[in-house]
């Protein structure tokens, strides 16, 4: 497999682009060699610039959930695109997503659209700071809820992938009224409260996605809530990559917990940016127009971001792939432990719903902190491995593996194949 024009193509990029890619972990840091350029897509596949077609398990690192270019999704395009492209006003397909957003997440009764998760969430701590009147909020290490300053610690898989403890330009006061705990440790939640008496909320992701995939234990979002209700906080659940990947709605429902603020992304927009946060009428009558609370943003709500979302989330809800996700996760879950038994190489694997990783470690995983025990350098030969058996993984051990409801019994025999071979790459170097 030859990567000549995807090489050339990274040389001409490091001139006007940083690092010739616009998005840190796409470098491939952590694996070593240069960054594949991508040409198109389709379906389950996706094609480099020197024609080498893989197995799609990155997905746009998840909003792909029905395919590339899924011919519902194009028609729905094509009609927005003849009225216009974006007009600074609202449209009736604001309301239509939104309706789709508000059945499907209970206790959910306003959204507020916007155009990336990154937005979504600073937008939603902002909210929980204007309804509570207080100033903290509690994050999870190895938890990444995207870019803004006050996020930027202990954020999981783009600072882990690249070993950066954090970001230059991020000021200590951008940063003093974020709390860190562990995942897993209510323990560590608890200690701030009793250190704290002006903690708004508690922002974590449901099923920790960047740090591979790692579940809460039984009970733990549950106590989170609990404990935010002791105490005057609101829970934030942040379900921009967990969103509509285990069933058509959140995984906190299906984990037993009620948010009191969502944020969404991703498949909401299908490849399109777009994102989301919503709550219940006496969370969200706060944002403006209605509140005090200022938001606002000239794309959001983007007519042709809001046909492909509307489409992605229509099909998805007729399609109901969520057993077929089960049951091809747990096949990739039972090649990856075969192999790995087979060449003694320690694994472990975290999967749920459409998402799973395997780390290379003997421990269980369970937060940030055993997730790195894992050994990047046999990754990183397995990653290659995969890539040249046909399968598009994402380059880091600590991002999830998504599914798509495109995959065939073909891809899914390939994926077997392949991880069997990148296996023994990682048994024999």
């Amino acid at each position: 497999m030859k990567h000549t024009k995807s090489e050339k193509l990274y040389q001409a990029g490091l001139e006007n682009l940083v690092g010739a890619v616009n998005s840190p972990v796409r470098a491939f840091a952590s694996v070593g060699g240069n960054p594949l350029f991508i040409e198109r897509a389709d379906g389950s596949k996706i094609t480099d610039v020197d024609g080498n077609e893989y197995i799609d398990l990155v997905l746009s690192y998840g909003p792909m959930i029905i395919g590339h270019r899924h011919g519902r999704v194009r028609r729905n395009i094509r009609k927005a695109l003849i009225k216009g492209y974006s007009f600074g006003a609202s449209t009736k397909s604001e309301i239509k997503l939104a309706k789709i957003l508000c059945d499907a997440v209970p206790g959910m009764d306003k959204v507020r659209l916007v155009n990336s998760g990154t937005e979504a969430v600073f937008s939603a701590i902002r909210l929980a700071r204007a309804f509570t009147g207080r100033d903290k909020i509690i994050k999870f290490s190895g938890c990444y809820h995207g870019h803004a300053d006050s996020l930027l610690i202990a954020a999981g898989s783009g600072l882990a992938t690249l070993s950066l403890p954090g970001s230059k330009g991020v000021p200590d006061a951008a940063v003093a009224n974020t709390l860190i705990a562990n995942y897993n440790d209510l323990d560590s939640a608890k200690k701030h409260f009793a250190e704290h008496d002006d903690i708004a909320g508690i922002i974590i992701e449901p099923i920790a996605g960047n740090m591979g995939v790692v579940l809460p234990e039984d009970g733990f979002l549950q106590a989170l809530k609990t404990l935010c209700e002791d105490n005057g906080a609101l829970l934030i659940v942040d379900e921009v990559m967990t969103g509509f990947r285990s069933q058509f709605g959140t995984a906190h429902e299906l984990l037993g917990v009620k948010a009191d603020i969502t944020c969404l992304g991703k498949i909401i927009g299908g490849g399109f940016p777009v994102g989301a946060y919503g709550a219940r009428n006496e969370i969200m009558e706060m944002v403006a127009p209605l509140g005090e609370m200022y938001q606002a943003g000239t794309l959001s709500g983007n007519p042709i971001a809001m046909a492909a979302g509307i489409a992605t989330l229509s099909e998805l809800r007729d399609q109901n792939p969520f057993a077929k996700f089960e049951a091809d996760a747990k096949t990739i879950e039972g090649a990856l432990l075969t192999a790995a038994k087979r060449h003694n190489i320690d694994l472990v694997i975290n999967r749920y719903g459409s998402m799973i990783n395997p780390f290379f470690t003997k421990i269980p995983v369970t937060n940030f902190a055993q997730a790195q025990t894992s050994d990047t350098k046999k990754f990183a030969i397995f990653f290659w491995a995969m890539i040249h058996a046909g399968v598009f993984l994402p380059p880091s051990q600590f991002e999830a593996w998504f599914l798509c409801s495109a995959l065939s019994d073909e891809d899914m025999a390939k994926i077997v194949k392949a991880i069997n071979k990148a296996m023994q790459a990682v048994a024999e170097a």
